[in-house]
């Protein structure tokens, strides 16, 4: 199983709360070990966006890069 699998597996049946604290504590505590599974929320969000929401990522995206 790939890592993408695993963490759609892992996820899946979970609540919005659960995965919203496993965002926080990846963010907050910068585990590098924790990007990948950020990185497959991530190409969910962009994969199921239209041009208008991936715009608005980008957006947020570049206006953080400061």
């Amino acid at each position: 199983m790939n890592i993408k699998d695993y963490i759609i597996q892992n996820f899946k049946d979970d609540s919005n709360e659960t995965i919203k604290k496993a965002i926080d504590d990846s963010v907050k505590e910068y585990n590098e070990d924790t990007l990948p599974g950020l990185g497959v929320f991530f190409m969910l969000v962009w994969e199921n966006s239209n041009e208008d929401e991936k715009n608005t990522i980008l957006e947020k995206i570049k206006s953080n890069l400061k």
